[in-house]
């Protein structure tokens, strides 16, 4: 991650870098963590098998955004070319919906397996779309792409006729 290069050289600061990472994976895993180290049984319900299909749904929705990206990026014809075609022509960032689709089906299947204290970790499904969407992911990546394309008449279309986060097809061709 570049972002990590100006952080490299100085120790505190890549220290605190890391440490706030795992932070932030403790606070996206902590609802399946508390699911899963609860002693009480829990049957494979209906519930489980909403979030099992809210999963698999947010899962399939970020590998298939990731893949589409990664072959764009493959192809020398797209170099320093913004995507737009596949799920990136129904949403900038449909790889961060479907990683707060999969967290909110985690939550769901995890859900009858806590009790008390243990519910507080449902925040995780929050946490994961509030940083991605105020805090790290989507800010950073739609500033960056503001000074890379912002002067170009196709970018600034895609972006007037494209969703930022929620998937939807899109309004007009780009």
């Amino acid at each position: 991650d570049r972002r990590f290069d100006a952080l490299k050289p100085s120790l505190p600061r890549f220290l605190l870098a890391w440490t706030l990472q795992g932070l932030w994976v403790l606070l996206t895993l902590s609802c399946a963590l508390a699911a899963m180290t609860s002693t009480a049984p829990q049957p494979f319900d209906l519930l489980a098998v909403i979030g099992t299909v809210v999963w698999v749904v947010g899962f399939a929705i970020e590998a298939l955004a990731d893949r589409q990206k990664r072959l764009f990026r493959a192809d020398p014809v797209n170099r320093d070319r913004f995507i737009c075609t596949g799920l990136w022509a129904w949403s900038r960032h449909p790889n961060y919906f479907g990683e707060i689709v999969l967290w909110t089906g985690i939550a769901l299947i995890a859900l009858p397996a806590l009790s008390g204290w243990q519910h507080a970790t449902l925040i995780s499904p929050l946490f994961v779309y509030v940083l991605l969407t105020r805090v790290s992911g989507i800010p950073l990546l739609e500033d960056r792409a503001r000074e890379k394309w912002g002067d170009d008449p196709a970018y600034r279309r895609y972006v007037a006729h494209t969703p930022v986060l929620v998937p939807r097809p899109p309004r007009s061709a780009q």
